[in-house]
Formats: C-alpha cells, structure tokens, sequence
C-alpha cells in the first residue's frame, strides 16, 4: 500500500477500535435509545452536507426500502443492542466478540446470492474461530449474565448481514448518500423515544458521557465514514476489510489502560483463536494464475 494508504489503514483501526470505550463511558449516564439517537443525529448533521455537496443523496432515497433495511440492521438494532450490552459488559470483551463478524458473514454469504464455495480451509477456519468465541463466552458468561451476551450475538449478525444488503440491493448508490441518509433514518427512528428525555439528560448527565457520546457521533461516525471511504478508494474493498482484525485490539488495550478492565491470558487465547479464524474463514482461494507462478 501506499504512504496514504497505510496512514488510512491506522487512522481507521483506532477510529473504529475506540467505540468500544466511548460507549461504555457514556451509558453510565446515557440510556441506550438516546445514545443512538444523539450518535445518528450528529452524525447526519456533519454527514449531509457533504453528501449534498456531492450530490449523492437524492440517488440514495431511491431504493427507500433497502435503505430503511439497511438501517435498521447495520445501524439501528445493533448499535441499540450493543449500548444496552456494555452496561453489564466490559468494553474490551464486547470488542472481541465483534471480531466473530467475519465468521458469521462467511456462513452467511455461503447461502447468500453468488454463494461461495466452503474449502476445508475456511470450515476448518470457522471451527477455529468459533472455538475461540465459545472459549471467551464460558470465561466471561458468570460474571456478565446472559442477557448482555445474547445482545452480543445480534449485533455481530446484523453487522455480517448490513454488507449484504448493500451488496446485493445498494451497490450502485453513492457511498456518501448511503452513510448520510442512513443516519437521517435512525435518528427519525429513535427520535420519538430519545427527544423527549433530552431535555432531563442535559440537566442531570456529567460532562465525560457527554463528551464521549459527543466523540463517537463526531469521530467514530462521521469521521469514520469519511476515512473509510478513502480508504477504500485508496486500497480497495478487500484490503479495507483487514481492519476488523485490527480494532479488537485497539478496543482490549483501552479498556484495559484507560478503565482497568482485566485482560487474562484466557483473554489473549480467544483473541488469537477468533482472528486465525476470521483470516481463514474469509480467505480467497489464489486464482489459478498466481497458484502456477508460485509454484
């Protein structure tokens, strides 16, 4: 990759590795609705008008189902989920379950349109995998209870399945109208719920959960989305994707440095497990080509 590259490739592991934290430092006086809202409103403030000057959102509106679909399960429902599991969970555990995404995409995409083929390669990558989430929930199910790790379970399938819908249904919508008018959507979602409580929450809450929904509508979505993009324009879609492996540990390292949450050896194994797994599973068999040149 290129200098531009790889200086997007950090800024993204860290941008999209520290939602972890912030989440859990602002539902301590944040319920999980006005979390959403306050993330999704903020960030289509900043969103929009970028979009607008692009040009890209009028296009976005077309298909309003997929859209709306779309929102619901790469935005709204997990990210609700996940504010509700980090009120019982810690923040670095709730960032290595995430690293589970890329398994439960590969089972997905395995039935999906254009199913690929499972090589014993990547069924021997998601027993990997999965054999390192099943070891981090035993380790951490008595003390966290299971409603929070059921919470888990849902936001790591809504984050497998969002990239379908833009696949099959939002491939030729610009990216910006997309990111813009998602966030439009679920702020208008949580709004009946969240508005009315803003008012008592600006009374009563602290100024580190502010801040800290403040830092996660600001950087870790609007920013997020903007860095993503070039990455991707920069590296490609493929490459991009690598920093899934990445943010789990960006998000284990600051839950234990900045809230002293514990990190055990148990804790590393199911990390490295869930990440062989994850390259594994999510590997691209080598074009016949590059199979004759290496040989």
């Amino acid at each position: 990759m290129s200098r531009r590259g790889w200086i997007l490739f950090g800024a993204m592991c860290v941008v999209w590795g520290i939602p972890y934290l912030l989440i859990k430092v602002a539902v301590r006086e944040i319920g999980p609705a006005e979390l959403v809202f306050l993330r999704t409103a903020v960030g289509a403030l900043l969103l929009l008008p970028v979009a607008l000057a692009r040009r890209e959102l009028r296009a976005s509106l077309r298909p309003w189902l997929p859209l709306l679909a779309y929102t619901i399960v790469e935005i709204g429902l997990p990210w609700l989920l996940l504010s509700d599991a980090e009120r019982h969970a810690d923040s670095s555990f709730t960032g290595l379950v995430i690293a589970g995404v890329p398994l439960v995409a590969a089972v997905i995409a395995r039935f999906g349109p254009g199913a690929e083929r499972l090589t014993a390669l990547r069924v021997a990558g998601l027993l990997i995998g999965l054999a390192g989430v099943a070891l981090l929930l035993g380790f951490h199910a008595t003390g966290t209870g299971p409603r929070p790790l059921i919470e888990l379970v849902g936001v790591v399938i809504c984050y497998a399945a969002g990239p379908l819908i833009i696949e099959r249904w939002l491939s030729d919508v610009p990216r910006y109208g997309v990111a813009a008018a998602s966030l439009v959507v679920g702020a208008l979602l949580f709004a009946p719920v969240a508005v009315p409580s803003l008012p008592s929450l600006a009374r009563h809450a602290t100024l580190r959960p502010l801040l800290a929904a403040l830092a996660l509508a600001v950087i870790c979505t609007a920013l997020a989305f903007v860095l993503f993009f070039a990455l991707v324009a920069e590296v490609g879609g493929v490459r991009a994707t690598v920093i899934t492996f990445v943010n789990p540990a960006v998000a284990v390292v600051l839950g234990a440095l900045v809230l002293g949450e514990e990190v055990t050896v148990l804790t590393g194994a199911a990390f490295a497990l869930i990440l062989a797994g994850s390259v594994l599973a999510t590997r691209h068999p080598a074009p016949a080509k590059e199979l004759a040149t290496a040989s």
